[in-house]
């Protein structure tokens, strides 16, 4: 009688094993979604840095109480310009602050004379290093701030009117509710 080699059934127990690590990795909540450690921790420090004459904000502003929402934005991002007109509509209930990520003041400026400014304050972001201490990937990534400083939703690409409804408006309707 022959007998079957042990190696004969490695490979197929290694892609079973495989296969079920692809398969948990696809039934979490949102297998697209980066996880955030900032959420639920006190927003990070802002270093005011002046944009062209525009509006500055900082700790104070972060600090105060209700709910705020800090755009990473640039004038060469498209998903930006795609967001723009959901942070004008947010910008009537909250207020809204931007961190710059242009080169160029002049950049950032004809932006927002092109499409409107929802910003309350805006910083710049020299050398990124605003991005990397509130741990952003990419541009956009917007943070919703509650009234004790802390983060309530770190929502990264851009607002859309999709994930303003089904997203982000409900965790902002939470957050009043709670305070």
């Amino acid at each position: 009688m022959a007998r079957i080699s042990p190696l004969v059934v490695l490979p197929p127990l290694i892609f079973a094993g495989i296969a079920g690590l692809f398969f948990a990795g696809m039934m979490r909540d949102d297998p697209n979604a980066l996880p955030s450690t900032r959420e639920g921790a006190p927003a990070p420090n802002v270093v005011a840095l002046p944009v062209a004459g525009l509006p500055i904000f900082g700790e104070e502003e972060l600090a105060a109480s209700g709910i705020k929402i800090v755009n990473f934005w640039a004038s060469w991002c498209a998903p930006c310009r795609a967001e723009h007109p959901n942070l004008i509509e947010l910008g009537e209930d909250y207020p809204v602050y931007g961190i710059n990520g242009d080169v160029s003041d002049a950049d950032a400026v004809a932006f927002l004379d092109e499409l409107g400014n929802p910003f309350d304050g805006v910083v710049g972001n020299a050398r990124n290093a605003q991005s990397i201490e509130w741990g952003v990937y990419a541009f956009p990534e917007t943070f919703f701030i509650d009234g004790d400083g802390n983060v309530i939703l770190h929502f990264r690409g851009p607002i859309t009117q999709r994930s303003l409804e089904t997203r982000i408006l409900p965790a902002l309707d939470a957050a009043v509710q709670g305070s």
